[in-house]
């Protein structure tokens, strides 16, 4: 119990695959702050955007593994990229083990304001009476924005086509403007174009207790099965002493718990899941199964 007792004995590093700004780095420093004050010790975020987040796992697989480097991937991360491509980290993975889970989200259904839909069930009648008319943008193929389009069209049985774009916002500036007809995303990145009217809020992806989703219809509820969440968890290399990874662990959910740390995530749409290592693995092996069929179905490389 001596290195439990220690930790964090130095400045702590918090690598997340993104750039700075995003949900995941706006997160991390909320959770880093809280740490620092609980325990004394420098939390610092380090952004390690691009190429699918590979070179921040690989840097994280080889750090010192005392608990002094933690990894905070998304699903598309930890799950979707090695499903998606060789080259997209599962031997890296292999080198890291689950802390706990940090947030989850559900992402959310937008149609273009000049699409006249208004709801799940239009959307699927318009798909049916206009086959390959129906357009889906995405902020690049294998994401989740795209993924959840292919569900649809499995769900739904239509004709739909995925439009990729190099990033969120020329995916919702086309969107706006009604070159393309819906799209799956978080919430606070789409916020901006309801609130201007330009796009129109239709559905949540799964239940959720975030104010700012709870009350929306579900996806399921017109499709039964349509149902996906977006999350974020923290890593550590494997070797990490198992009393070090404990102690990080019930740190990290005791920060998850604060009220006021709470509200702030749940302000940008999430919504804090303090857990333990082994419900990573249940969120891990549960998405693995769902987004696998999904990718074999619609035949989804990145290679």
């Amino acid at each position: 119990m001596h290195a439990q007792a220690n930790w964090p004995a130095k400045p702590v590093k918090i690598v997340v695959p993104y750039a700075a700004g995003g949900p995941a780095d706006i997160t991390a420093r909320e959770i880093a702050q809280k740490l620092a004050t609980t325990t004394g010790q420098a939390f610092v975020v380090e952004n390690q955007g691009g190429a699918m987040g590979i070179p921040s796992l690989m840097a994280v697989s080889r750090s010192e593994p005392d608990g002094h480097t933690l990894w905070m991937p998304a699903l598309g991360n930890a799950v979707l990229q090695p499903l998606l491509s060789k080259q997209g980290g599962a031997d890296h993975l292999a080198r890291l083990q689950p802390v706990g889970m940090v947030t989850t989200s559900a992402h959310v259904l937008v149609v273009s304001a000049k699409l006249p839909v208004r709801n799940v069930q239009e959307l699927v009648d318009y798909a049916r009476a206009n086959p390959g008319q129906l357009s889906f943008a995405s902020a690049g193929v294998g994401g989740t924005a795209h993924l959840g389009a292919e569900l649809f069209k499995s769900l739904s049985k239509t004709e739909v086509i995925h439009v990729p774009y190099k990033g969120t916002a020329p995916a919702i500036s086309d969107l706006a403007s009604g070159r393309v007809g819906a799209m799956f995303s978080s919430l606070p990145s789409l916020q901006a174009a309801i609130d201007k009217g330009r796009v129109r809020l239709v559905a949540a992806t799964s239940a959720s207790t975030s104010p700012a989703t709870r009350s929306l219809p579900l996806m399921s509820a017109v499709l039964p099965g349509f149902d996906y969440t977006s999350w974020y968890a923290m890593y550590v290399p494997l070797k990490t002493p198992p009393a070090v990874v404990e102690r990080i662990s019930a740190l990290l959910q005791q920060t998850l718990k604060d009220p006021e740390l709470a509200r702030r995530i749940e302000a940008h749409g999430m919504e804090p899941l303090p857990t333990g290592p082994q419900e990573v693995g249940v969120w891990v092996r549960r998405d693995q199964q769902k987004w696998g069929e999904v990718i074999r179905s619609a035949n989804i490389s990145l290679d």
